[in-house]
């Protein structure tokens, strides 16, 4: 078994108690465990399936620390300390917020992995975990790390891998509902929603109910009950964003907020278009430097779909209209905002302004008029 695993494979796992009461799995919990990543939901349902395999007695108290104040010597102690009610399973010790702690203590961490305690099962979580460490190579062999942000292709393009996030749909909807969801059912939910797994997750249970017996749910129930009238406004905002349309924008927006919808949520729909933008920008600027390529060829290798018909020249046309200075900025905005939303703009009232600000920064810039002679 590979030592990094993806969460949308880790999740997807059968976790069947057997007759001695060990879980039966591909994906099994090591002496030492990352768990990293930037998507909150797939950090949380990893985390929650992390414990039911450590510790199949829900019942059984384990250590869950912080990273930011808790020190190595008492994470050693921990591990080396038998649980008192376990039984036969290893000691569970969780250390959340990990960056500093990994950062501070990484040459014991190395020194452990190499030789772990054997009543001690260490669960580091963390949003950032770079491959060019001893500590990294060293878990490649002996540990267990869960990747949990949305999966890239390889090569060069480094863009979603699409296929995985329509493939896992269709399991999850399986697993835990009994309902099917056909191909081009998922792929709509998909283009709905775009990778934001908290969003697809409660679409499926909601498209669950919708199911008829062996049935697969159809694109068009998917359009109909996750498609509503809040989607729909959602892609109507980021097209008069994209048009230069502020004023109609900034208007679909306030819908949006009088009807409830926070601006966090709000960000992660808008973010997932918008980024797509960005990454256009980037590989038309990158093929320049060996000669030009089609802008739309550009769009296509950042996920923009020909169908229905008529959106990539709507997409060709939106990029013009951003130019190539504001697509590139696309990202860094995007960065900008949500760490206002989660520090110094987190109230809706707050919120409101920068996801304004944002949309302005998009708005075609007027040319001031020469002054007359």
């Amino acid at each position: 078994m590979s030592s990094l695993v993806h969460a949308l494979d880790y999740l997807l796992q059968p976790l069947t108690p057997s007759t001695n009461g060990e879980t039966k799995g591909q994906i099994s919990p090591r002496e030492v465990n990352i768990l990293f990543g930037d998507d909150s939901y797939l950090r949380h349902e990893a985390y929650r399936q992390f414990r039911r395999q450590a510790l199949p007695d829900e019942e059984v108290p384990y250590g869950q620390y912080d990273g930011k104040t808790i020190d190595w010597r008492d994470i050693a102690d921990e591990l080396a300390t038998n649980s008192l009610f376990g039984g036969h399973e290893a000691r569970l010790v969780v250390v959340e917020q990990a960056e500093d702690f990994i950062t501070k203590n990484r040459e014991s961490l190395e020194n452990y992995a190499k030789a772990p305690s054997q009543v001690g099962t260490l669960l580091l979580i963390t949003s950032k975990w770079p491959t060019n460490t001893r500590l990294y190579k060293q878990l490649a062999k002996t540990g267990l790390m869960i990747e949990c942000s949305a999966p890239t292709l390889t090569g060069r393009s480094k863009g979603i891998d699409e296929k995985k996030i329509i493939s896992w749909l269709q399991k999850r909807i399986e697993i835990p509902h009994g309902a099917k969801l056909n191909k081009n059912g998922a792929s709509e939910l998909y283009q709905l929603i775009g990778p934001e797994f908290g969003l697809l997750d409660q679409a499926l249970a909601k498209l669950a109910l919708f199911s008829e017996g062996t049935k697969p749910v159809s694109p068009e129930i998917v359009q109909t009950v996750v498609g509503g009238w809040r989607t729909k406004t959602v892609w109507d905002l980021i097209d008069a964003a994209t048009e230069g349309r502020t004023a109609e924008a900034i208007g679909q927006l306030e819908r949006l907020l009088q009807a409830g919808e926070h601006p966090v949520a709000l960000l992660g729909q808008l973010s997932w278009s918008l980024r797509r933008f960005a990454t256009a920008t980037r590989l038309f600027q990158e093929a320049e430097k060996k000669g030009r390529i089609p802008i739309r060829q550009a769009l296509e290798g950042a996920g923009f779909r020909r169908w229905p018909q008529g959106a990539l020249e709507r997409a060709e046309n939106q990029i013009k209209q951003l130019g190539r200075d504001r697509a590139g900025s696309l990202h860094r905005w995007l960065l900008e905002v949500d760490t206002a939303l989660k520090r110094s703009h987190s109230t809706p009232t707050r919120g409101r302004f920068v996801l304004e600000q944002l949309i302005l920064n998009m708005a075609r810039r007027q040319k001031t008029p020469s002054p007359r002679r």
